[in-house]
């Protein structure tokens, strides 16, 4: 038998391998999710497209008539803020929920919890392949042109999901035996928008507090390594590095919470 410590990582290893083993598990049931919520509406998912338009255009007007930042500039910024910014909140916030709204599936199928976890953030990404498609319209409304730059952004997005996925990790294991975890990181996330630069920029910050309210935000290095690549920027190397300790630090840190509770999860639904 492996030593306590090194079998709960063991345990943990051997389930995600198998869930992105049978990966079409997870492709599929995210499929279903978003189908089966629109299956009568003609215009379908798009739904979510057109409300996230219009949030866009409105915040938009308002927040760059506030801040007195040329159109040009800010609605490009605030479109890609939005977007991706509901890509986290929703995927960590339905990551809380992830093995409870699957109960009956985990209580009757022999299946790798992780799948859960993969089917949370592949319903996400659906919903976001179909909201980015709104960037483009706003680069062409505001005449501006992509920069090489936006390549940039497919490391960004992969290095955003891998740190999404061991916080969604955790917080469904938590959420499992805690239930009033789900309700405190909808609250957090809440105050966390606003104190992420999304529905404003940086620069619109006192110098002396800029630097510091920033960089001691993980969600703010989180979005930048997508958001100013899509804007014609270069990441601060700073936001990347942090992205990377935080995939080191928190699959550590899940690995061995997910190894030491995954068989008590049927138990906490």
């Amino acid at each position: 038998m492996l030593p306590t410590k090194t079998r709960f990582p063991a345990e943990a290893f051997a389930d995600i391998g198998a869930a992105l083993e049978k990966h079409y598990l997870a492709t599929t049931f995210s499929w279903q999710d978003v189908a089966q919520r629109y299956r009568r509406s003609r215009v379908g998912v798009f739904w979510l497209t057109i409300n996230m338009g219009v949030l866009i255009g409105a915040l938009g007007f308002v927040f760059g008539t506030l801040f007195r930042t040329p159109m040009q500039e800010f609605l490009p910024y605030i479109c890609v803020s939005l977007i991706f910014w509901g890509f986290i909140s929703t995927s960590i916030n339905e990551g809380c929920t992830a093995f409870v709204s699957a109960e009956g599936i985990i209580l009757q199928v022999r299946m790798p919890l992780f799948t859960h976890i993969l089917r949370t953030l592949y319903r996400n990404a659906i919903i976001l392949g179909h909201n980015i498609l709104i960037y483009p319209l706003v680069l062409l409304a505001v005449g501006r042109m992509p920069t090489w730059y936006v390549f940039l952004a497919v490391p960004g997005f992969v290095i955003l999901s891998l740190n999404l996925l061991w916080v969604m990790l955790i917080l469904g294991v938590l959420c499992a035996r805690y239930r009033d975890m789900t309700q405190v990181m909808q609250n957090l996330l809440q105050v966390i928008m606003y104190l992420t630069p999304v529905m404003w920029m940086p620069r619109t910050l006192p110098e002396g507090i800029s630097r510091l309210l920033l960089d001691l935000n993980p969600f703010y290095h989180l979005i930048s390594v997508v958001q100013q690549p899509l804007l014609g920027e270069l990441p601060s190397t700073t936001s990347w590095i942090a992205c990377v300790a935080f995939a080191v630090v928190g699959w550590t840190v899940a690995l061995f919470l997910f190894g030491r509770y995954r068989h008590r999860v049927p138990y906490w639904l």
